[in-house]
């Protein structure tokens, strides 16, 4: 889409005419529609891979089939005196390589078939991004908004000793890390606990990941999953083969972005987005959304601060409030990324989608059916279990350096900088004729690497390696990206199970 046309595209949408509706529940509608469910839809993508792989049905069999479940009920004393039952889940996909790894999240729609897609698509993901973790995933049904802080540790410090009790948890068995409705906070709690049930672990610390930096986290965690889908984004925007085909041009400069979800990969996705040079054109929310009508994007910096100040961007004064927050997403834009949940884009509202890419910055946001309907329309979709397993990646980092001991960089930084200085001294006396470097530049091109710089590169490497060969197999098979992504995992995982002799 052309720069002119998204500067006139609300008013041919018509704003008034969006706020009409009553705000709905995307993932249910999905199923009212008949979409397949998030357990089915994983299982879907894979088949559709699987008939492409050369592993016999038997390995297939077991790469597809989750190992094990576990569910637990507990009750939580309330701050009002009263008790409710807790109920929660932990899922591990594959144990193909250990430790398992996925997030644990808290919301009221968890179930044991929520959580076993999620631990799927961490297996799939891991082994996609050549990370050596088998896929896991925990949730914990309740609604964190509704509990207090003390209500909240109280859970967490159960559900681990529960995990702990179960043998589910622990640096070689698995390691939880955050997911929707948790974050450090709760990951400390969870090390906290784990640390005091078994205090002869000398790597404790590595039992979870996404921890708070003073205890045992790492730079860069945070941005880390929307870090990644901009790269993503970014490799696919400026290949001008794959590109041309939309008839668009290269570069992720002025191109016009519609984000669902500000929460954490929400947010760190749309500034990488915004230093590059696009445009953040409308931000959807769970409470409604905000649309820019100058063309010329939402001023991020200003639409944080009144988040932070609010707690929500509805009424931002600088945009447009849309009320019902699903229809933003059927707004003209080049990218669209869906942040939040999944199912959001289903049979019900695919041939509205105006994007001509998507880009799965959560998981699951596309239903096979919808899948089906936007690539007949020609729209390019970028697949989860690529873009958003920046996340995972940074974990695996966290994890090495929990397990030794010791931050990035501590060995070799002063060592860095001493080797530059001496080698820019010598470049000096041999050709400065008397002239010097500025204190400036000096100090720049001799700084040496920090944690988040070894991060950060550790994490463009990972996600750059994994899209070129994404590309690659796509390109051979003749499939979609999401179908040469599960055929890519497919085929590592069945060789790990052919080398370990578990099948011949």
């Amino acid at each position: 889409m052309c720069c002119a046309r998204a500067g006139i595209a609300w008013a041919s949408v018509g704003i008034p005419q969006l706020t009409r509706g009553l705000r709905g529940d995307s993932l249910s509608l999905a199923m009212r529609l008949g979409d397949a469910a998030f357990l089915e839809a994983v299982d879907i993508y894979y088949d559709k891979a699987a008939a492409l792989a050369s592993p016999t049905p038997d390995i297939l069999a077991q790469i597809k089939g989750c190992n094990n479940i576990l569910k637990v009920q507990f009750p939580l004393k309330c701050s009002d005196g009263t008790v409710e039952l807790i109920e929660a889940y932990r899922a591990q996909h594959s144990h193909h390589r250990m430790p398992v790894k996925g997030g644990i999240r808290m919301a009221p729609n968890v179930d044991a078939e929520e959580t076993m897609a999620l631990a799927a698509l961490m297996t799939f993901k891991c082994a996609l991004v050549d990370i050596p973790f088998g896929g896991a995933k925990g949730g914990i049904k309740i609604d964190p908004a509704k509990y207090s802080t003390g209500e909240k540790e109280a859970i967490i410090r159960r559900y681990t000793s529960e995990l702990v009790k179960k043998n589910f948890i622990g640096p070689a068995i698995d390691v939880p890390a955050p997911d929707y409705g948790t974050g450090s906070q709760e990951m400390a709690w969870i090390k906290d606990t784990y640390e005091h049930l078994q205090s002869t672990d000398i790597n404790g610390t590595a039992c979870v990941t996404g921890k708070p930096l003073e205890e045992g986290g790492i730079h860069g965690r945070q941005e880390a999953t929307g870090l990644g889908v901009f790269f993503c984004l970014r490799e696919f925007l400026d290949d001008e083969g794959l590109i041309s085909k939309l008839q668009m041009k290269p570069g992720i400069e002025g191109k016009t972005i519609i984000v669902q979800g500000f929460g954490n990969v929400g947010q760190h996705t749309i500034d990488c987005i915004e230093d590059a040079g696009g445009r953040i054109i409308a931000i959807a929310e769970k409470d409604g959304g905000v649309v820019d009508e100058t063309g010329k994007g939402l001023n991020i910096k200003e639409v944080k601060d009144y988040f932070k100040r609010k707690g929500t961007i509805t009424g931002f004064p600088k945009g447009s409030t849309v009320e019902d927050s699903s229809k933003i997403l059927e707004l003209p834009c080049d990218v669209l990324i869906p942040a939040a949940l999944e199912s959001q884009i289903h049979s019900g509202n695919a041939s509205l989608i105006q994007a001509r890419i998507i880009a799965e910055a959560a998981n699951g946001p596309v239903t096979p059916a919808a899948e089906a309907i936007l690539e007949k329309r020609g729209v390019v979709i970028l697949p989860d279990l690529l873009l958003n397993a920046g996340g995972v990646t940074v974990s695996y980092f966290e994890w090495l350096k929990n397990l030794n001991h010791i931050h990035f960089g501590r060995m070799s930084r002063r060592m860095e900088e001493r080797g530059k200085r001496v080698f820019l001294e010598a470049l000096e006396l041999e050709f400065g004729n008397g002239n010097r470097l500025s204190d400036e530049l000096r100090r720049e091109l001799v700084k040496g690497n920090t944690e988040v710089d070894f991060v950060w590169s550790g994490l463009e490497e990972t996600m750059l390696v994994a899209w070129d060969k994404v590309k690659a197999v796509a390109a051979k098979k003749g499939c979609n990206f999401r179908t040469a992504a599960y055929l890519i995992a497919i085929e590592r995982i069945a060789t790990c199970y052919k080398v370990s002799g578990i099948f011949p």
